[in-house]
């Protein structure tokens, strides 16, 4: 499900999931934080290149998973989600996104957790959260905003429209487009430039950027645990696997 690779100080970690799409499923979860937690001890690792391969980076969460489940259960969910996101946002490594294909949802949201983001030309992009009748989560209420200012995230997150490559480029939301299958080589490039420079800087610079995600993380808990029993998200998964409009009543 993971493959990490290794090339001097930059270490490369790969999701791995090709049937599913590298959907955001619990076990892809569980995956990247064993494998993040053993880089973030791992001292020789000086910066780290995250990626989904050449078709997809994630398509966001396993749907198949989701639905009506007890309050425990559900806060239990966000907590794994959030143990990632910890992980990824206090890290004392550079993270440099590597996308190609589709990041959405739960997958745009590990990008934005990532220090630069380099994207292939025909990479696509969308939040998708509300279309499943679900708020935005993994963090992005936090990162987003950072990139992209609230307005500008307020259009991303409440319309839930596909935007691509260059879109984001302008916008924010990346920092790079390189050619279709170039991302990964270029992410690497920069996580080499990085690496050389003095870790308790990036390390310490990281840190203060990410002050308030603790609480953005809080109030995402509360909300995606009560949602997930919500008769809207029954709907948004119905017609999700029905292929068809969702019809929304707000509860």
């Amino acid at each position: 499900m993971i493959i990490e690779s290794r090339d001097g100080g930059v270490a490369t970690v790969r999701m791995n999931d090709p049937e599913r799409r590298n959907a955001f499923s619990m076990a892809m979860r569980i995956a990247l934080i064993n494998t993040f937690r053993a880089l973030e001890a791992d001292q020789s690792v000086r910066a780290i290149v995250f990626t989904g391969g050449d078709k997809q980076f994630c398509v966001g969460g396993d749907i198949t998973a989701m639905g009506r489940q007890p309050m425990g259960e559900a806060l239990d969910r966000m907590r794994i989600v959030h143990d990632l996101v910890r992980v990824l946002a206090q890290s004392s490594k550079p993270l440099i996104a590597a996308v190609e294909g589709w990041a959405v949802g739960g997958g745009l949201s590990l990008t934005l957790l990532c220090d630069t983001i380099v994207a292939g030309e025909s990479a696509r992009f969308k939040a998708g959260f509300g279309e499943i009748g679900m708020a935005p989560d993994t963090g992005i209420l936090h990162t987003l905003p950072a990139r992209v200012g609230r307005g500008r995230a307020r259009q991303i997150l409440l319309y839930n429209e596909v935007f691509n490559a260059q879109q984001a480029h302008e916008w924010g939301v990346i920092d790079k487009v390189v050619p279709t299958g170039e991302a990964q080589k270029e992410a690497t490039r920069l996580a080499g430039i990085l690496a050389a420079k003095a870790p308790l800087p990036i390390a310490l610079t990281r840190s203060v950027l990410a002050s308030g995600m603790d609480e953005v993380l809080l109030r995402e808990r509360e909300i995606q645990a009560m949602l997930f029993s919500s008769a809207d998200h029954e709907e948004g998964k119905a017609a999700f696997f029905e292929k068809r409009t969702p019809v929304f009543k707000g509860s």
